[in-house]
């Protein structure tokens, strides 16, 4: 196909456009400073994201493992049947909430900027 100038100038702004809105939704600058620990309905800590340590939380079916190391959090590990909280993996993002429902453990990550205010569907 023959371009001409134009065309690549269109182009090249189109994906300079994406790039952008790209690092900018996607960027890794929102990252929370502390997490506040539910087991159930009742809140059993609030705790920083610094350093590394493994915290353990009892729910319903047994003893979850969380796992904190500078400034993320994920459920090392959790007596749940599918572990689909372990695979999730990492969080770090303020507004995130990792959970194992069938345990009742839930972990909600304050602090850094909320992604979005509201989601419309």
């Amino acid at each position: 196909m023959n371009y001409k100038r134009g065309d690549i100038l269109v182009m090249i702004m189109a994906l300079s456009l994406v790039a952008a809105l790209f690092a900018t939704l996607w960027g890794d600058s929102r990252r929370g400073e502390e997490v506040r620990i539910l087991a159930g309905d009742k809140q059993l800590a609030l705790v920083s994201l610094s350093g590394h340590r493994e915290i353990r939380v009892d729910g319903p079916l047994g003893t979850s493992t969380l796992e904190i190391d500078n400034g993320r959090i994920r459920f090392a590990d959790s007596p749940c049947a599918n572990k689909v909280c372990v695979h999730d993996g990492w969080a770090s993002r303020g507004g995130e909430v990792v959970a194992c429902l069938p345990n009742r453990v839930s972990v909600a990550i304050l602090g850094g900027e909320y992604r979005f205010d509201a989601i419309n569907f």
